[in-house]
């Protein structure tokens, strides 16, 4: 049996930011709320999706909405338990655990903070192994889970209660209340038995986050370098070191989109790299030749430290790497191109797994 106490949580909110590839929140805010919660209320139990009884109810409980807006409008703490409460009496049905709907500085912590503070379990699995910015757009929905009844709870105290025909309607639908209370809401959503869950789930994401986190910071602890460690841990690919030297960004219809421009240094002296981003990092370009697109992970972080660098953080003079890390192979189905590959993001080009690219030189826009 094992336990998320306050260190696992400083090692999964670094890892589940790197997965987050630039989304998923701010994981300075995420962590505080977990650690806040374990303090109060002791360490929180992790078990495996194959633990979970077929017929026991399983929520996954998260964040929806623009990361940058989450910075000045400050969660209360109080809209999470709204959400996960208010699933629990619409069901009318005891919740056996919770997990994330992805992996991502604040959506990786809120589960914990949801679980330390109910007393259930917490799953070692989500629904992306990474974050996508749509609410359909996850592994459940490619086992054709059901995303609503879905409950939206803000700091104000306002709960909103949803079922719609498919998962495309919940999100649309749910952009728009999350804009009109203020840009960031709590959710519960993808209700399902563990039965399904089993199957639809995306395996060992909080380990494996752990796992990245503590060797970023060990190698930091012992004067090594984190970046050769993080690529052997995760099994990704460099794609490029640099400096930025632009960033475009608006907030828009609920997302943070933009473009860093990134000048190369060192062994990309004279290159340069563009990464495109709607919440979460989208297709890199170098030198007009794609290299990376969703859904790869396409990752930047700090060149010294191997500290994640956020789609909201990044910023001018930052020197930064940039790896892509392959997905999990439920994404590389058809319908898991079709839900997220470069085309549903309006690229006119076909998704080709990052290791060919690589092999290859990039493909050409």
């Amino acid at each position: 049996m094992k336990f998320i106490d306050l260190q696992d949580v400083e090692y999964i909110a670094l890892g589940a930011a790197l997965l987050g590839t630039g989304g998923g929140g701010d994981p300075h805010l995420g962590k505080l709320m977990a650690i806040q919660a374990i303090k109060q209320n002791g360490p929180v139990q992790l078990i495996d999706p194959d633990e979970v009884p077929d017929d026991a109810s399983i929520v996954p409980t998260a964040m929806m909405g623009a990361p940058t807006v989450l910075i000045e409008k400050l969660a209360n703490g109080e809209e999470i338990l709204r959400a996960f409460n208010g699933i629990k009496k619409y069901a009318g049905k005891d919740i056996y655990a919770t997990l994330p709907i992805e992996a991502g500085g604040v959506n990786s912590m809120i589960p914990i903070s949801v679980a330390a503070r109910t007393g259930i379990p917490l799953l070692d699995c989500d629904g992306m192994g990474r974050a996508f910015p749509e609410l359909q757009m996850t592994s459940f929905h490619l086992w054709d889970v059901s995303a609503t009844p879905m409950i939206i709870a803000d700091e104000k105290g306002n709960t909103v209660i949803m079922e719609s025909i498919n998962n495309f309607w919940t999100e649309t639908l749910a952009r728009n209340i999350c804009v009109t209370m203020g840009g960031s809401v709590m959710l519960s959503i993808y209700q399902m038995p563990g039965k399904v869950l089993k199957e639809a789930c995306i395996r060992n994401t909080l380990s494996l986050s752990a796992k990245i986190g503590e060797s970023i910071l060990t190698a930091r602890k012992k004067g090594k370098n984190p970046i050769k460690n993080l690529l052997e841990v995760t099994g990704g690919f460099e794609l490029f070191k640099g400096k930025v030297i632009d960033v475009l960004r608006r907030t828009e219809g609920g997302f943070v989109r933009g473009e860093a421009q990134i000048e190369g240094i060192e062994d990309y002296r004279g290159k340069n790299l563009k990464v495109q981003f709607q919440n979460e990092n989208l297709i890199a370009i170098r030198d007009e030749k794609i290299i990376a697109s969703v859904p790869d992970l396409i990752c930047i972080v700090n060149l010294d430290s191997a500290i994640p660098v956020t789609t909201e953080a990044i910023r001018y003079g930052h020197r930064v790497l940039v790896l892509s890390i392959p997905c999990d192979p439920k994404w590389r189905t058809p319908k898991g191109i079709e839900t997220v590959g470069p085309r549903y993001f309006g690229y006119d080009v076909d998704y080709i797994p990052v290791e060919k690219l690589i092999s290859e030189g990039g493909n050409h826009q």
